[in-house]
C-alpha cells in the first residue's frame, strides 16, 4: 500500500474542499470596504486649476487593505458649461490570491493545478475628462462626465504554489495595458451660501462591453471658504470583469 501516495491524495482533497468552500460565497456575495482620499486644489487663475489627491481602499468588510494612490491633476474651464481635465495615479495594490484548477474532458474539476497568494503590485493611470454641466433655477446642476483612462501593470514575478510538483514557484506576469471609457451622470443641489451640497451619480465603466456599474450617494459638506468634507455611500455592481482583474460587488463607505 503505498501510504505516502495515499496521505498526498486526502491532504489535497481536504484543501480543495476547504478552498471551495472558502471561494464560493466570496463569488457569490457582496463586500464591504472604505475609501479614503485628502485633496488640495490651487486656482492658477480664473481658468486653469490644477490639484493633487492621496487615497486609501480596503476591502473583504473593512479588513484587508486593498489600495493606495496618489497623484497630480490639472483642470481648464473652457466655457460655463464645458470643463476639461487630465491626471495621473501611481496606484500600488493588493492583488487578491488566485486558484486554478486541473479538469477531466468533461470539465470536471479533479484537483488543483496552482495557488497564487495576494501580493502588492504597482500600476500607473493616466486619464482625461470632459464635463458638461447645465444648472437650473441657481441650485441644481446636472452634469455629464466622459473620461478615458489607461492602466499599465509594469511585468512582475509573483509566487505560486505547484500542487502538481508540491513546491513554490516564481510566475512571470507579462506588462499589460487596458483602456476604459468611462461614463458619469451626477445631479447636485447646490445652493449658495449652503454647507451641504448632496448630490447621487451613477458611472458605467465600458472595454468593449459594460464591467462595472457605479451607483453614489452622498453630499459635500463646507467647512469653510477653503475647506470642504465628502462623506457619500457606493455600491459598485460587478458585470464582466476579466478574471485576473476580479472584484465582488462591493458596498463602498467614503470619506474625503
Amino acid at each position: 500500500m503505498n501510504t505516502k501516495g495515499t496521505i498526498r491524495q486526502a491532504r489535497a482533497l481536504l484543501v480543495l474542499l476547504a478552498c471551495q468552500l472558502s471561494l464560493t460565497p466570496v463569488h457569490a456575495q457582496s463586500e464591504v470596504g472604505l475609501l479614503l482620499s485628502l485633496g488640495a486644489d490651487k486656482k492658477v487663475n480664473r481658468r486653469l486649476s490644477v490639484g493633487l489627491e492621496a487615497g486609501f481602499r480596503s476591502r473583504n468588510d473593512f479588513k484587508t487593505a486593498d489600495r493606495w494612490s496618489a497623484g497630480p491633476s490639472v483642470s481648464y474651464k473652457f466655457t460655463k458649461w464645458l470643463k476639461g481635465d487630465a491626471g495621473y495615479k501611481l496606484l500600488y495594490g493588493n492583488n487578491r490570491e488566485k486558484i486554478s484548477y486541473n479538469h477531466a474532458d468533461d470539465g470536471t474539476v479533479t484537483g488543483f493545478n496552482n495557488w497564487r497568494p495576494s501580493y502588492w503590485g504597482t500600476r500607473h493611470r493616466l486619464n482625461v475628462s470632459l464635463t458638461v454641466d447645465h444648472k437650473f433655477d441657481n441650485s441644481l446642476h446636472l452634469s455629464l462626465r466622459g473620461r478615458w483612462q489607461y492602466t499599465y501593470r509594469p511585468e512582475t514575478t509573483a509566487t505560486r504554489w505547484d500542487f502538481d510538483n508540491e513546491q513554490w514557484e516564481d510566475k512571470l506576469r507579462a506588462g499589460k495595458g487596458k483602456n476604459q471609457l468611462r461614463t458619469r451622470l451626477q445631479i447636485a443641489y447646490d445652493k449658495k451660501r449652503a454647507r451641504l451640497k448632496p448630490y447621487a451619480s451613477m458611472e458605467l465603466y465600458n472595454s468593449w462591453e459594460t464591467e462595472k456599474i457605479r451607483y453614489t450617494l452622498g453630499t459635500d459638506i463646507k467647512l469653510s471658504k477653503m475647506h470642504s468634507f465628502d462623506v457619500f455611500y457606493r455600491f459598485q455592481n460587478a458585470k464582466n470583469v476579466d478574471d485576473e482583474d476580479y472584484d465582488p460587488d462591493m458596498h463602498f463607505i467614503g470619506l474625503g
